[in-house]
């Protein structure tokens, strides 16, 4: 029983835009970059990426408390264009849903 209540819990966090790890991040709008609307902001929060694409991100300047702006998307919806610092960069969906931002109003 307790796993359907879990589930339950996590579907009706997902229908919020929320991601949850460890505590509650309702108040604080956290989802991943690939869920944030093209026009709006979020401020990077966590890289859930390891290996090589951590390192790419990274890299790209991608780093806590950095202000990331959605700009546009492709014809086909992927991959999508930021404002990152002073750059504009396309990341697929499979790179930008391990980025984890704060969304700003």
């Amino acid at each position: 029983m307790t796993n359907i209540f879990i589930y339950e819990e996590m579907i009706l966090k997902a229908k919020n835009n929320c991601f949850i790890k460890g505590e509650i991040a309702m108040k604080e709008k956290i989802i991943s970059l690939n869920k944030l609307a093209i026009g709006s902001s979020g401020l990077v929060k966590q890289l859930t990426a390891q290996g090589n694409i951590r390192r790419r991100l990274l890299d790209l300047g991608i780093t806590k408390d950095t202000i990331i702006e959605s700009l546009r998307k492709s014809p086909k919806g992927d991959p999508i264009a930021f404002q990152i610092r002073s750059a504009v960069i396309a990341l697929r969906s499979e790179e930008s849903s391990k980025i984890l931002v704060q969304w700003i109003e």
